[in-house]
């Protein structure tokens, strides 16, 4: 079993000494609400569709849908308010199980210690403060997670889904941040944050080996995809960025808002942030896997964000857009692109939702949500170009028109969003 590092460049990571795309799926319920066998088919539908990291919380889920396994990391009466002061070791038995098949398959753990609604002082607390924990607790419980855990080599997402707005939470994220360190020295960690947050506190950053960022759920909110992106690129510490949390396919726009996320929208985030800085990877969610829901099981009650009703499990695994997000990392690694450097500059009178990017060999891609002409601040003579049309995988020759200082690209057939290449002869 091989460990997650982080390439000298300090974009991107590998595995083996190999360059690695970090292409995860969302299974924040995995260890309340996977049966064994379920589990199983799981892991080989998402290996041949090409993830290779899988996000899971540790804890219990707060908005996951109820299910029948009926195991908890705590002594509960009711499956919803745990007692800290009494382990259930069927849990951890029953997790450690679960990681061991995900590994055998070779799949990446990316473990979140402390989802936000556990922590006092954060969003998700102050919506429901049920299973908030006691700050005396907090080491006990994240030495508890690498003691289970650690043998896997797992990456810890320190927090989930969580600000930082108050002394309080930086209090208890400091506890964990600093176990993890002591108990866990040679993993990776990291902190995953709310929709739209662009804040680490700086005592944190020298201890993370990456950022992750969220772009989150909110309809009118998706340019945050490549806006976070170009944030931690620019004013963080140089280290990889990875978009953990996109628009889930067929989610429910956020705040009861009518509509739902098309395998568009989540090509488009996934996309436009790995052009923008955020080229170390990527995560995919479907709605109705990330919080495994079954026919005839209802969410728990704690949701307050108004997400529309969730496809079961059994449809939820087979949404197309996996397939996209599995394409996204074969072409990364087909075509050996590690790191990307955002090339905005060269795009001239056009739409900021079209973005851009240069490989270390001087190769260049754009991707387009939809077709139009495209003039560049560069003369790309000795340049050919190609359109891949996400909707069919056809490939396409461009036409281009190079001048002193300028490029000119002709409107290619595809009536979809793409990514243009432009490459040496």
């Amino acid at each position: 079993m091989s460990r997650l590092k982080i390439h000298e460049n300090k974009r991107n990571f590998t595995l083996d000494g190999r360059d690695f795309f970090y292409l995860a799926d969302t299974v924040w319920s995995a260890f309340t609400s996977i049966t064994l066998e379920e589990w199983e088919n799981y892991l080989e539908r998402r290996w041949i569709q090409g993830f290779n990291v899988l996000q899971i919380n540790t804890l219990p889920q707060w908005d996951r849908c109820m299910s029948d396994v009926g195991v908890y990391p705590f002594k509960t009466e009711d499956g919803h308010k745990f007692d800290f002061t009494e382990w259930d070791e069927a849990y951890y038995t029953r997790a450690r199980q679960m990681c061991s098949m995900a590994v055998d398959k070779g799949f990446q753990l990316a473990l979140v210690v402390l989802w936000l609604n556990y922590v006092p002082g954060t969003w998700g607390s102050r919506m429901s403060d049920l299973n908030v924990m006691p700050e005396d607790f907090i080491s006990t419980y994240t030495e508890k997670v690498v003691e289970v855990f650690d043998e896997f080599k797992p990456i810890y997402v320190v927090s989930g889904d969580t600000d930082f707005d108050t002394d309080e939470a930086v209090s208890y994220y400091e506890t964990a941040l600093k176990t993890v360190c002591e108990k866990s020295p040679e993993s990776l960690k990291t902190m995953h944050i709310k929709r739209g947050y662009d804040y680490i506190p700086k005592q944190f950053l020298d201890r993370l080996d990456f950022y992750m960022y969220q772009s989150g759920h909110f309809s009118e909110g998706q340019d945050m995809a490549y806006l976070l992106a170009e944030k931690f690129y620019r004013d963080y510490p140089k280290k990889p960025v990875v978009n953990a949390e996109p628009c889930y396919e067929q989610m429910g726009y956020s705040r009861k808002m009518y509509g739902r996320f098309q395998p568009y929208d989540i090509r488009k985030a996934a996309w436009s942030g790995i052009l923008s800085g955020a080229c170390a990877g990527v995560t995919y969610g479907a709605h109705g896997v990330w919080n495994w829901k079954k026919s005839g099981k209802k969410a728990n009650p704690v949701l307050g964000e108004g997400f529309d009703e969730a496809f079961p499990v059994s449809e939820a695994i087979h949404f197309p857009g996996a397939w996209d997000y599995g394409f996204i990392e074969n072409f990364m690694k087909s075509n050996h692109i590690g790191e990307l450097v955002p090339a905005q500059e060269l795009l001239l009178e056009n739409s900021e939702q079209i973005r851009m990017a240069a490989t270390g060999d001087e190769r260049y891609l754009i991707y387009v949500p939809y077709t139009t002409k495209l003039v560049l601040g560069k003369d790309f003579k000795g340049y050919s170009c190609r359109a891949v049309d996400f909707s069919t995988g056809r490939t396409a020759r461009v036409r281009m028109v190079s001048e002193p200082g300028k490029t000119s690209l002709s409107m290619h057939d595809f009536k979809g969003d793409g990514l243009i290449v432009l490459e040496r002869y």
